[in-house]
């Protein structure tokens, strides 16, 4: 065993301030006396001991199919024991198997146009890859056709596609919903159409490589502009340069086409003017629901170097059952993703300066999520209904392990109620508020309301809807499948801190500590705010897991259409 990180005893030397803090915080307003115990059980030493663990050096950052993932896994399983949970899987385990590939890519392209060849240089120009298995993955010819924002939607009654055959062809897409001017106010988005600044499903690159597939393209190349994508280029080349994964399949992977790729702006305005093309006059033509696909004249040919390697992850699950006998089959869903980004030993340093601690992202949300086990467990007796917790697996590879429940659940999803998520809890300190990503889709918004109502807060939407964050995380995977979902976002207003706090502390991670090494235990966390939002989130469960009535979509949400088909099918 080797010596404790002086750093790592630095941090237990916080604990007992941190929850002095946390203990100073006023006590929950009114509770029923029947969870008053539950409630005073979620423990800000607990919560920090559990993500000082799962961020050490030893635990090497948390990756799939690393000896660091299989120590979280075992190191979960365990604590679920030891709080008391049944097995979450019904074969007796605390582990679902999610068998994933791993691909690495080296890809070249070049386009024919008008007797010229342009070159594309990988990952100056675009990126791609292959998600088949495959050692080269080889498109000659594929004819590039623009289809403006490769949006399908029949509730706005949009379609880019105009029924044009596209099967072997290249599409050439733009990022992001159709920005769509108000015809009132130009300086605004038209909430009518695609919610306005908020971005819908899409919007989100999956999106357009979901519908590339399932139309029978070749390739899909996507338009790569920071201000609509929310994010620099130089993000999709750290993300799609190296190794990604996928759930294991021998067949086709129905999620993209054979190469799904991005193309810097630059270069795209490039291929338009080659064409006989204005870029801008075509994406301002590709606003209009009368939009038809432009063929461009152009042809593609991709070649992509594949290696592949196979795995087992795991999802780790604990269950309460329910107390309610007629009830007890239904459930209630708590998720927090327990994988991050493992240790490059190719950067400089010792071993502390290359592991991608993951603290905040997302040791917190899974420490958060044994605390609602404990504070379930505490309970004079079980909800009514069941309580499935789930650590996932592979989020930051593609919300791979949600995915792999949603679509092969433990339990009906027709007999599910709703999953609660967390990805990240509040470390900063007591909010007069919480934030909610996504408010407006469910009937989750109420309940929550009335639980933060018995802390004396408030619910208040998401600040940067144009990001897409409700896509970004786990709970997509089961909203996807028809469950209402939730996931929160700490809060805006602190309380005894400056009106700009909420924005310096999000901000500051985001620059110095998001997928960084740097992402660890701070020593101005203050818990208080993060034992408060867990009892809030204990209490939204708990509300779910007795209420006579399942949640619902509110209309008009894009989910509503598959959580109605299944409710009747349940009926």
């Amino acid at each position: 065993m080797h010596d404790p990180n002086p750093r790592i005893l630095g941090i237990f030397s916080l604990a007992a301030a941190l929850l002095v803090a946390a203990c100073a915080a006023p006590p929950v307003a009114g509770p029923e006396p029947r969870i008053q115990g539950a409630l005073s059980s979620v423990q800000a030493a607990d919560f920090l001991r559990h993500v000082q663990t799962l961020s050490s050096d030893d635990f090497e950052g948390r990756s799939v199919g690393t000896a660091g993932g299989s120590m979280t896994e075992q190191y979960l399983a365990g604590e679920f024991k030891r709080l008391g949970l049944e097995p979450g899987n019904p074969d007796g385990t605390y582990l679902q198997a999610v068998p994933l590939t791993g691909y690495q890519s080296v890809p070249r392209a070049a386009i024919d146009i008008g007797g010229r060849r342009i070159e594309l240089r990988f990952p100056d120009d675009f990126v791609a890859m292959s998600f088949q298995r495959e050692a080269e993955v080889r498109i000659r010819r594929s004819e590039l056709v623009f289809v403006g924002y490769g949006v399908q939607a029949p509730e706005y009654g949009w379609d880019d596609f105009k029924g044009m055959d596209l099967k072997g062809k290249t599409l050439v897409v733009l990022v992001n919903d159709p920005q769509i001017p108000d015809p009132g106010d130009p300086t605004r988005l038209d909430e009518s159409l695609f919610k306005g600044k908020a971005m819908t499903y899409y919007g989100r690159w999956t999106y357009k490589y979901e519908k590339a597939a399932a139309l029978g393209a070749a390739g899909a190349l996507i338009v790569h502009e920071t201000a609509t994508a929310g994010y620099p280029y130089s993000v999709v080349v750290n993300s799609w340069s190296r190794e990604n994964f996928a759930i294991q399949r021998e067949s086709a992977n129905p999620d993209f086409p054979a190469v799904p790729a991005w193309i810097r702006v630059e270069r795209a305005r490039e291929l338009f003017s080659a064409a006989g093309l204005d870029f801008d006059q075509a994406k301002q033509a590709a606003l209009r629901r009368d939009f038809k696909p432009i063929r461009l004249g152009a042809t593609i040919d991709f070649t992509v170097l594949g290696k592949w390697r196979d795995m087992a992850s795991h999802n780790v699950l604990g269950r309460i059952e329910g107390s309610d006998p007629k009830l007890k089959g239904e459930t209630v869903i708590y998720t927090a993703h327990w994988d991050h980004f493992g240790w490059d030993r190719n950067l400089p340093g010792g071993k502390h300066d290359q592991v991608f601690h993951g603290a905040l992202d997302n040791a917190s949300g899974v420490a958060a999520l044994l605390e609602l086990a404990k504070a379930f467990k505490a309970l004079p007796e079980a909800p009514r209904r069941s309580i499935l917790f789930i650590a996932t697996t592979a989020e930051e590879r593609g919300l791979l392990g949600a995915k792999y429940y949603a679509d092969h659940p433990l339990y009906p999803l027709r007999s599910t109620l709703a999953d609660i998520n967390i990805d990240g809890i509040n470390v900063w300190g007591r909010t007069r508020d919480v934030v909610e990503i996504g408010l407006g889709s469910s009937d989750l918004d109420e309940m929550l309301a009335a639980a933060a109502r018995t802390q004396g807060r408030v619910v208040v939407p998401d600040q940067f809807p144009e990001k897409g964050y409700f896509y970004r995380a786990d709970q997509f995977e089961f909203a996807k499948a028809g469950l209402p979902s939730l996931i929160l976002s700490g809060g805006v207003d602190y309380i005894g801190k400056p009106g700009d706090y909420a924005r310096q502390k999000v901000e500051g991670y985001t620059s110095n500590s998001y997928h960084k090494v740097t992402d660890v235990v701070e020593p101005d966390w203050d818990l208080a705010g993060a034992v408060e939002d867990i009892q809030l989130l204990f209490r939204l469960g708990h509300a779910v897991a007795q209420e006579d009535r399942y949640p619902e979509w509110k209309p008009g949400t894009e989910f509503s259409a598959k959580r109605d088909a299944m409710m009747q099918e349940r009926r």
